[in-house]
């Protein structure tokens, strides 16, 4: 049993690390136009260009966080046992490094719930608790961008740049991301973890979708699948909506504690 609750713990840390860090199937198009202002479709900019500001918008992002509040639902599943959950939390970030979960109601298998996704919000806290973004941020210093074409997402175009990491960390993947060819942000990013440091786990694959607010890109939709060779496929998705963004900073109590309530 030691062994098993050790297992789960790194299988859905390293989901937790795919999810958030890049990081289902697609947010549909109404619950993406909640948060994207409208834009002039005949103001387009070239993919070098798009690239270009999607760069310089997650540096800033990055170096100038912002707090906000939100609603999640987090859904896990074994399909291989049909156990599963889905967790209804308010999720608040106090920037720089502090995340907290207000939990609000659960329905499913308590197993799911203890061991997956209270395990997974855990491993998310610590993380932010840790400030490891630069060191899993799709920018320029983890890697290769190379233009693919074009492609509609809820509607709008975007660029498609197929993304190759420049090493083998935890959290980094290979895949596409898509920027608005309009705004320059980051409507999604899908591929698969070139690392997942353990030989229970062939392969994690993910999707996540990303909206506009206030100049921040935030996520909204995601969906990480594992292929293990303990239970078979281990699925994960996350909803977040219902963004309230603030000018809060974590005191130092709060830096120092984090976690999960």
């Amino acid at each position: 049993m030691h062994g098993a609750r050790k297992f789960f713990l790194f299988l859905f840390a390293l989901l937790s690390v795919s999810l958030y860090a890049a990081a289902p199937p697609a947010a549909d198009a109404e619950r993406s136009a909640t948060l994207v202002a409208p834009r002039n479709a005949s103001l387009l900019m070239s993919p070098e260009m798009a690239l270009s500001t999607f760069e310089q918008r997650a540096e800033r992002q990055l170096n100038d966080p912002v707090s906000y509040s939100a609603n999640t639902v987090v859904e896990a599943e074994l399909p291989a046992t049909s156990q599963k959950g889905a967790y209804h939390l308010r999720r608040r970030f106090i920037a720089p490094k502090t995340l907290l979960f207000t939990p609000v109601r659960f329905v499913g298998d308590n197993f799911v719930k203890s061991n997956v996704i209270a395990r997974l919000l855990q491993t998310e806290a610590d993380r932010v608790s840790k400030g490891e973004g630069a060191r899993t941020a799709i920018s320029e210093a983890n890697y290769k961008f190379s233009y693919k074409g074009s492609e509609k997402i809820a509607g709008e175009e975007t660029y498609v740049f197929q993304v190759k990491p420049r090493g083998k960390r935890p959290g980094l993947f290979k895949g596409r991301i898509y920027v608005d060819a309009g705004s320059g942000s980051l409507r999604r990013a899908e591929g698969t973890l070139v690392k997942t440091q353990s030989i229970f786990i062939k392969k994690i694959e993910f999707v996540q979708d990303y909206a506009d607010l206030e100049g921040y890109t935030l996520p909204v939709h995601a969906r990480s699948i594992a292929t293990t060779r303990v239970v078979g496929r281990a699925v994960v998705e996350i909803i977040t909506d219902g963004y309230e963004l603030s000018s809060t900073t974590a005191s130092a109590e709060d830096s120092a504690s984090g976690g999960s309530q």
